[in-house]
């Protein structure tokens, strides 16, 4: 299990992409808008496709209502 500091750029023209920041955290760009969870949704699919692991093995536990949020990967 490992955690994964992400900051979030939602409504991003520039999206679906993810990013290697420099501090080690991950910057994930979606087109979803940050309404009613719909970002934080493409988020952890996003997270999902891009580190190859189910969608279920993606936990947000923190910043749900940040930019910066922390996701709980868990490896089987």
């Amino acid at each position: 299990m490992s955690v994964l500091v992400v900051r979030v750029k939602p409504g991003s023209k520039k999206g679906p992409l993810v990013q290697p920041a420099l501090d080690g955290s991950l910057l994930v760009y979606v087109r979803e808008p940050a309404v009613d969870g719909k970002a934080n949704q493409a988020v952890t699919q996003l997270l999902a496709d891009y580190l190859n692991v189910p969608k279920s093995h993606v936990q947000m536990v923190g910043g749900r209502t940040s930019r910066t949020k922390r996701f709980k990967i868990l490896n089987h």
